[in-house]
């Protein structure tokens, strides 16, 4: 048998049994599959031969000779269903199977070339054309069964042309040996062209047994690929969980934290004191801008971030901004516009609302005099959306790594201990979702003078009719004589903020769950009494949250009491039920000077 290199594994010994390149059970059964259609096509030829030598072979020896082709048909017939019958399963028992068929092959081989040493030399040149390619053409036929056995192969084509060649060789005629001669080689050739057969049908069974293994070795390399693919899936989600539960269970202690320190500074007159408390908030406010990056990071490195593409309205987006950022920026003396909200845009809401938060407290944070505008413009068939600031501005060697994780600008200026809080991941952010989207987000800035990020969006339709633009909130009212109605579930939480907002001069209810702040309602309502502000934890206990307690106060003051929901809870969805229920989001922890910032807003608000 003639190796072939393929580049691969050699084949298991298994296959190198019986036929080459075949197990041996393979090359039983495939040899007694083709047995049927072999016995009918000898069965043809010998009822040929019958009918073309009927009136010019002697009966006897044409008819003798039937007798024997039929023993030997019947007997390998007989063979064939013994074989399934026995059904063997040992390589041993195949062998002797093996055997057996190969001896009915060549007593056929036999039989035929018997036909031809008896009956060549009767009748015309037509009858020994036709008994020459009757032989033949079992030769040829036998081929594809025998030829990976190469022995019996060439014994059965020597037992149909040697008689055959030796009959015609001892005619006496004057081109009897020619005749004999090309038979010979007509045998060589046959012999060669078995030869071949078997080298191409190793070679297929060779390609085929490789390919086996490489699909068996690829579909176990995928299987490994599928389980690692799964683990670092389970460990991604066990990563996100992680940094969820967290950033939810370290804001509530820190939250906690800052209301007691802002309660302190309060209640004592020593510098060192107040110093501390200073400090104290610094942190926690640093914290939680920490816990809310890797948190954003976190999802976006995950796939956990989506891109839902639809029609919304500026205006809408402007809102939420403003809303959220004017407290901020009131309580650092700047000025926050927004224009261009007349128009409607083609994106994520979501993601666009998440990158220009990261963008409008980059710019406030790092802006001291002036103030943020936020604007909104057409370009061709996309709109223009740009926050500019008058901050400190950024090189220009640097400005192409803002982008970059964890990398913060470096300035030459005095720095603000707010301007060094975060890991540097707000822009990172911002840019990751903008390529989520397709959408272009740039950055142009003058060292000292400020700055403009520029995110290009598809422009949108309207599918409704523009709203009223809001009018600016007053702000800054006193908290003295303000009612104001607490339920967190949390009893450091509560009594900080409590002991905090008294601090402040207001007057406070605080409750622990949302049936005793219900009862309260109840019985202050029919006394008269109506609080000036709810502020409510979002995750009260594991029946109600805060949108249940808010609902409750409001079934008994009113629609339009203002409430802060402070939660701990970064998702996207919070700001839809805080549109659609008329509510602030604080995300613990919360800064004492924001809350007093966004309490000082919502009361304005309610004034107005």
């Amino acid at each position: 048998m003639t190796s072939v290199s393929t580049g691969l594994p050699a084949p298991a010994p298994a296959f190198r049994a019986g036929a080459p390149g075949l197990p041996l059970p393979d090359a039983v059964r495939n040899v007694f599959q083709q047995t049927v259609p072999s016995l009918l096509g000898n069965l043809l030829g010998a009822l040929v031969l019958v009918l073309l030598y009927r009136d010019e072979a002697q009966p006897h020896i044409l008819y003798g000779w039937v007798a024997l082709f039929m023993l030997v048909w019947l007997g390998r017939l007989l063979t064939m269903l013994r074989f399934k019958t026995a059904a063997p399963q040992e390589p041993a028992e195949f062998g002797r199977w093996r055997l057996a068929w190969n001896a009915g092959t060549l007593a056929s081989g036999a039989a035929w070339g018997s036909v031809a040493w008896l009956l060549y030399p009767v009748g015309e040149s037509v009858h020994q054309t036709s008994l020459l390619l009757i032989v033949y053409s079992y030769c040829v036929g036998a081929i594809p069964l025998l030829a990976t056995q190469s022995r019996v192969f060439f014994a059965f084509i020597a037992l149909c042309f040697v008689p055959t060649i030796a009959r015609i060789a001892t005619l006496g005629t004057p081109d009897s040996l020619d005749l004999a001669g090309v038979l010979v080689l007509t045998f060589l050739m046959t012999a060669v062209l078995g030869r071949y057969y078997r080298r191409s049908f190793d070679h297929v069974v060779q390609l085929k047994v490789d390919t086996e293994q490489l699909l068996e070795q690829l579909s176990t390399e995928k299987a490994a690929a599928e389980d690692a693919k799964r683990a670092a899936e389970v460990a991604n989600r066990a990563k996100t969980q992680f940094f969820a539960a967290a950033s939810h269970d370290l804001r509530q202690p820190l939250h906690a934290l800052g209301l007691f320190a802002e309660a302190l500074r309060h209640r004592s007159r020593d510098e060192e004191v107040i110093q501390l408390v200073n400090s104290i908030n610094s942190s926690v406010d640093a914290l939680e801008g920490l816990f809310s990056e890797l948190l954003d990071i976190t999802k976006i490195d995950t796939g956990g971030v989506e891109v839902k593409p639809q029609h919304f309205s500026m205006r809408e987006l402007f809102t939420r901004l403003r809303l959220h950022f004017e407290p901020v920026a009131f309580e650092k003396g700047l000025e926050l516009k927004f224009r261009g909200e007349q128009h409607f845009a083609y994106a994520d809401p979501v993601l666009v609302d998440r990158i220009l938060r990261n963008l409008v407290s980059n710019a406030i944070r790092y802006t001291e005099d002036g103030g943020v505008l936020v604007t909104c413009r057409v370009r061709g068939d996309d709109l223009l959306v740009q926050v500019w600031d008058s901050g400190v501005g950024i090189r220009e060697p640097e400005q192409a790594r803002v982008f970059e994780e964890f990398y913060q600008v470096h300035t030459d200026r005095p720095v603000p201990a707010e301007q060094r809080k975060g890991l540097g991941l707000g822009l990172a952010i911002a840019k990751r979702l903008a390529q989520l989207m397709d959408a272009p987000l740039t950055l142009r800035s003058r060292y000292g003078h400020g700055t403009v990020f520029s995110l290009r969006l598809p422009m949108g339709r309207a599918l409704r009719a523009p709203e009223a633009p809001p009018s600016r909130p007053a702000l800054g009212l006193a908290l003295d004589r303000q009612l104001i109605v607490v339920v967190e579930d949390d009893s450091a939480v509560r009594d900080g903020l409590e002991v905090l907002l008294k601090s402040w001069g207001a007057t406070v209810a605080a409750f622990d769950s949302v049936p005793a702040a219900a009862a309260w309602a109840t019985q202050a309502a029919a006394q008269g009494q109506r609080p000036d502000l709810a502020i409510i934890d979002y995750r009260i206990d594991h029946q109600s949250n805060g949108i249940d307690a808010l609902l409750a106060l409001r079934e008994r003051f009113g629609p339009e009491l203002p409430a802060i929901l402070v939660t701990g809870s970064t998702t996207s969805a919070l700001d839809a039920e805080a549109t659609r229920h008329g509510f602030h989001l604080l995300i613990k922890p919360v800064v004492p000077n924001k809350l007093r910032a966004m309490i000082a807003f919502k009361l304005g608000l309610r004034a107005r």
